[in-house]
């Protein structure tokens, strides 16, 4: 339990680095003040661009990088047999930093381009395809970038199934079968938080008037 602890207080420390407002800063603009109020990359892309939300993008993906790569330089030696577990703990504490940082009244984004970072650096690379064409998929066919994450969320949810059935990391076959089931567990407290943080946007979704995102629209903020 102790290495779980550890792994989420990295991944927390590794998210509070919020690339959105720090990207916002830089171009005297607070984005918490500015469209949905959120600090994420879809906020960033409606406000001020489809460059400067790469940039958040990746930034907020590599951070949960990191905090992967600090676990498995921590844990390669010693737990390198439940390492996929401890990623994901790392990995939640990265999208916990990332919602919720202490030192901006725990207003951050919503954690999905982070999870996008344990979905690169944390899983399998069948994993990361599954991830990419689900939301890009959902994406470019209705323009919701919400819908989108919901979805790829659940097929995070039923991989972990998938990884459970099919005894993906050995853990059965060394008597730590549930290790799965905590993995799972871990992944669906992940979904449930996901769930919240996008409860407006569901309700938009179903009332038939949540906004489209395009990758060209013209931005709300002219940034020089």
């Amino acid at each position: 339990m102790t290495q779980r602890l550890i792994c989420l207080v990295i991944g927390y420390v590794c998210g509070l680095f919020q690339t959105g407002y720090i990207v916002g800063k830089a171009k005297g603009i607070d984005i918490r003040e500015h469209g949905s109020g959120n600090a994420g990359t879809t906020n960033i892309l409606r406000t001020m661009g489809i460059k400067y939300a790469g940039i958040v993008l990746l930034g907020d993906a590599v951070k949960c990088g990191v905090a992967i790569l600090i676990t498995r330089l921590i844990y390669q030696a010693s737990h390198a047999d439940i390492l996929p577990l401890l990623f994901l703990y790392a990995s939640f504490g990265a999208i916990l930093g990332h919602n919720f940082p202490f030192y901006m009244n725990f207003k951050g984004g919503k954690g999905i381009a982070a999870t996008a970072g344990f979905i690169l650096f944390g899983l399998s690379p069948v994993m990361t395809l599954v991830g990419i064409v689900v939301f890009f998929s959902v994406f470019f066919l209705t323009h919701y970038v919400s819908l989108g994450s919901i979805l790829l969320y659940f097929a995070l949810a039923v991989c972990s199934v998938v990884f459970m059935m099919t005894d993906f990391y050995g853990w059965t076959a060394q008597g730590a079968g549930n290790l799965y089931r905590e993995y799972i567990g871990v992944i669906l407290v992940m979904l449930i938080l996901m769930l919240v943080r996008h409860k407006e946007n569901i309700k938009r979704l179903i009332n038939g008037n949540e906004r489209k995102t395009y990758l060209k629209q013209r931005p709300e903020i002219e940034v020089k």
